[in-house]
């Protein structure tokens, strides 16, 4: 099993930045893969970003590709996403998730491990 947990969720204006951490415990020994997803209200959880367990690859939802950037540590078992330029519409909750496994995905149902998610309101 593998636990997550979000921080860095707040409130922010428009064009401002954020920084969200996902700290994963339990059985981290092995190597996983690790993502970033928001819940807008009223609307499914879409994808956001995604990193290897190496850190050497990521990929972006076109929607925040630019202005996201997802990173790790592995010695800290931590991942961040740096959010810039944030935008009303990027108004969310925000979940980090962990599978076991390589590559980049951006698939919901991949993803065993959840966090319990962080808030993160952009005003006009």
């Amino acid at each position: 099993q593998v636990q997550l947990v979000e921080s860095g969720g707040g409130l922010v204006q428009a064009g401002g930045s954020l920084r969200l951490s996902c700290a994963a415990s339990g059985r981290t020994s092995s190597n996983f893969r690790m993502a970033w997803f928001r819940q807008a209200p009223g609307k499914e959880r879409e994808f956001v970003g995604a990193i290897t367990w190496s850190g050497r690859s990521t990929n972006y939802a076109d929607s925040v590709r630019g202005r996201f950037t997802i990173s790790r540590d592995n010695a800290k078992n931590t991942a961040s996403l740096q959010m810039n330029s944030l935008k009303p519409e990027d108004t969310a909750v925000y979940y980090c998730a962990a599978d076991r496994g390589y590559g980049l995905g951006t698939v919901e149902s991949w993803y065993p491990y959840w966090g319990q998610g962080t808030q993160v309101t952009v005003s006009s």
